[in-house]
C-alpha cells in the first residue's frame, strides 16, 4: 500500500472514499519499518504514539476538521527537537537526552495533523556526506545495501525510498537534503536561507543550516514548505516575508532562461552517465523552446574549501556547549572539572566531528583568523555576488546534484578530501543562500538513482517548484 502513494492528495482521496484509513496507513508503514530494520534508517520508532494519533486524525477527517497534512506520515531527522522524545544528533555526546520543547517546524506540522512516525539516523551532528559518521552505525541504501544513502540526512532519505514513511524532514547545511535525495531517488528541497525557522534544530553551522522536505512529489514538497515556512519570534534570522501558497498552483507555462555552469560539465570528476543525463536534458529543454546557455563560474575550485573553512569555524563554536556538564554523556573516567570537559568531549564525539571542531578552532585562532576565516568570508561574498549575477540574467541554474551516483560504504571514509568533494555542486546554493532542489531522473546502468539540481533566486521557490514539476513530467514522458 505504501509504495502506491506518491502524493498526499491520492491518500486523502482514498481515505475519503473509504478505501483506506490513517490507522491502516500507519500500520503499513510500521510493517515496512520492521521489514527493513537492516537498513538502519530509524533510531527510534514512535509506533504506539503514531497509531493513537492516527485514530484521532481519522475521527477529525470524518468530522471535516482535519488539517491540510492529515494522512501524511512523516519521519524526522535526529537533530530536530520534538518535545518528550529523545534527541541525539546520532552522537554519543547526547546519549539519553530528551527534548524539553518542540522545534517551530514540528509545532507547525503537528498543527496540520501530520503524524511523526520516528526519528531517523544521520551523520553525527549532520557532519558527513554518506551517513557513515553516525554513532549508531551507517545507513544502507535500499536499492543496494553495499552503497551509501548519502548524508547527512541519509536515514530520512532511505525511509522515504523504502516506503517506511510518506515523506521526511531533513536539514541541509551544504547539501544534506539534496545529496541523499539524489542517491535515493526522491525530491529534496533546500529553501532560501531564512525561509524556515531554525528554532529547535541542533546547530551545526548557523549561517548555512536550513530545514528541507524530502518526498516523492513536487506537490508534497511544496505543501510541506508552505506549512513550515514563515516568520518566527524565536529565530531572528528567519525572513519576515509572507509565505505564498506554494501548493495551490504548480502549473507552468512559458519559456525560461536556464544557465548551466561550463566548469561543472567539463569537470573530470563527473560520472559519465551523470554528464550524459545533464547534456540530454539541456538538449531537450532547448527543443522545448527554452534558452539554455553555458556560463562560466570561475570560483568553482573555491566553493568546497570556502564552505568547509566557514562551517568548521561555526561548528567549533556551536558544539562548545556539549561539555559533559549540563546534559548528555559524561565520562566515567573524569576526576575533576578539567578532565570532565576533556574526557567527555574526546570520548563523546566521533572522529569526523572532532576533526571539524579542531580545524574550526584552528582557523578562528588569532594567528590564522585573517589567513583563513576572514579570507573565506570574502570569497563567500564573491561566490554569492557571482551567483546572484547569473540569476539576474537567467531564471535557473541547472547542474548535477552530485558528481557520482551512490558510492560503496567505506569507499571514501579514508580520505576526507575525497568525501568533501562530493559536495562540489550542492555547496554553491548554501554559500549564496539561494533555494535549490534535487530532482530524480531515473537510474544508471547499475540501477542506482541519478539526479539533477535546479537553483533559483532567493525566495523564488514558487517558480522553482512550478518549473520542477514541469521538468519531471517532461522527463518522464
Amino acid at each position: 500500500m505504501t509504495e502506491l502513494y506518491t502524493n498526499l492528495s491520492a491518500i486523502q482521496a482514498d481515505i475519503q472514499q473509504g478505501k483506506t484509513s490513517v490507522v491502516k496507513l500507519v500500520e503499513a508503514y510500521l510493517q515496512q519499518i520492521d521489514q527493513h530494520r537492516h537498513l538502519n534508517a530509524f533510531l527510534e520508532v514512535f509506533d504506539q504514539e503514531a497509531l493513537s494519533r492516527a485514530s484521532e486524525i481519522d475521527s477529525k477527517l470524518k468530522n471535516g476538521k482535519a488539517g491540510k497534512l492529515a494522512g501524511m506520515v512523516l519521519a524526522i531527522k535526529d537533530n530536530i527537537c520534538y518535545k518528550g522524545h529523545k534527541l541525539s544528533a546520532s552522537s554519543k555526546i547526547l546519549e539519553g537526552f530528551t527534548s524539553i520543547y518542540s522545534s517551530t517546524i514540528i509545532e507547525r506540522l503537528l498543527a496540520e495533523d501530520v503524524i511523526v512516525i520516528g526519528r531517523t539516523n544521520c551523520d553525527e551532528f549532520a557532519m558527513g556526506g554518506s551517513n557513515e559518521t553516525s554513532h549508531y552505525g551507517p545507513v544502507k541504501n535500499y536499492l543496494d545495501t553495499t552503497k551509501v544513502p548519502g548524508g547527512s540526512s541519509g536515514g530520512a532519505a532511505v525511509a522515504v525510498q523504502a516506503g517506511m514513511c510518506h515523506a521526511a524532514i531533513g536539514t541541509d547545511t551544504g547539501g544534506s537534503v539534496r545529496q541523499p535525495s539524489a542517491f535515493c531517488g526522491s525530491i529534496g528541497l533546500r529553501p532560501t536561507y531564512g525561509r524556515i525557522s531554525r528554532h529547535g534544530i541542533i546547530a551545526y553551522a548557523s549561517s548555512f543550516d536550513q530545514v528541507g522536505p524530502m518526498a516523492k512529489s513536487v506537490e508534497d514538497v511544496a505543501l510541506l514548505l508552505e506549512v513550515m515556512a514563515g516568520a518566527d519570534e524565536y529565530d531572528a534570522t528567519v525572513a519576515q516575508a509572507p509565505v505564498p501558497e506554494y501548493s495551490k498552483d504548480l502549473s507552468f507555462s512559458g519559456k525560461k532562461r536556464i544557465a548551466y555552469i561550463s566548469e561543472a560539465l567539463d569537470s573530470p570528476g563527473v560520472d559519465p552517465e551523470i554528464k550524459k543525463l545533464l547534456l540530454d536534458n539541456i538538449e531537450q529543454l532547448k527543443r522545448d523552446g527554452h534558452t539554455v546557455e553555458p556560463v562560466s563560474f570561475k570560483y568553482m575550485d573555491y566553493v568546497v574549501p570556502t564552505y568547509y573553512i566557514l562551517t568548521m569555524a561555526e561548528a567549533s563554536s556551536n558544539l562548545a556547549r556539549y561539555d559533559g556538564v549540563h546534559y548528555g554523556y559524561r565520562s566515567p573516567n573524569a576526576t575533576d572539572l578539567e578532565s570532565t570537559y576533556k574526557k567527555s568531549r574526546s570520548e563523546g564525539f566521533g572522529k569526523e566531528v572532532k576533526r571539524r571542531i579542531m580545524l574550526g578552532t584552528f582557523v578562528l585562532s588569532s594567528g590564522y583568523y585573517d589567513a583563513y576565516y576572514a579570507k573565506a568570508q570574502k570569497i563567500r561574498r564573491m561566490i554569492r555576488d557571482k551567483t546572484v549575477e547569473i540569476l539576474h540574467n537567467y531564471d535557473f541554474i541547472l547542474s548535477p546534484t552530485t558528481p557520482t551516483p551512490a558510492f560503496n560504504i567505506g569507499e571514501n571514509m579514508k580520505d576526507p578530501i575525497v568525501m568533501y568533494l562530493e559536495d562540489i555542486f550542492t555547496v554553491q546554493a548554501a554559500l549564496a543562500g539561494i533555494p535549490a532542489i534535487s530532482l530524480p531522473l531515473g537510474n544508471n546502468a547499475a540501477g542506482l538513482p541519478l539526479a539533477l539540481q535546479l537553483s533559483a533566486q532567493t525566495f523564488n521557490e514558487t517558480e522553482l517548484l512550478k518549473f520542477s514539476k514541469y521538468f519531471l513530467e517532461r522527463s518522464n514522458n
